[in-house]
């Protein structure tokens, strides 16, 4: 794959050269994304979004060496993945997406146990992607938990 498409894609192009909270202008990235996905039949959505986890960490794993650094803060993709997990299954609508976001940050950054586990020590793309899919789920549990109690 050529060096350029792995830096427009890994970028979240090119959100990720913010100069300020990269992987929160990432996650926007991935707003359009979750209403695009969630259009589909579960089953369809859910590989897509699997799909899209195999292909970020492959991204992850090449700008790691393009970058020649771990986990370098302007790639993205993996909080595009991440946020896909976070929206699984919730209906698209603006309350959604933006507690949904919030979640998603919220675990993101503050990494509680496993994610700054995997983090460290899943090797390559698989540590930059995971942590990022556990955050989503995290999010997704305690939205939809939010949903049923709220009636949202």
């Amino acid at each position: 794959m050529p060096e350029r498409f792995i830096r427009i894609l890994a970028t979240g192009f090119g959100s990720g050269f913010a100069p300020l909270a990269p992987g929160t202008a990432g996650t926007v990235v991935g707003i359009p994304l979750y209403f695009l996905f969630s259009a589909f039949p579960w089953p369809l959505h859910l590989l897509s979004i699997v799909a899209l986890s195999f292909l970020a960490i492959f991204l992850s794993q090449e700008a790691e060496k393009i970058f020649k650094e771990k986990d370098p803060s302007r790639v993205v993709i993996d909080e595009i993945v991440g946020f896909q997990f976070a929206m699984f299954l919730v209906t698209p609508t603006v309350v959604h997406v933006l507690i949904g976001f919030l979640l998603f940050r919220i675990f993101d950054i503050v990494k509680p146990f496993p994610i700054r586990l995997s983090e460290t020590k899943l090797p390559g793309g698989y540590g930059v992607v995971g942590d990022d899919i556990i955050a989503g789920i995290y999010g997704n549990i305690i939205l939809q938990v939010l949903i049923v109690v709220t009636g949202m």
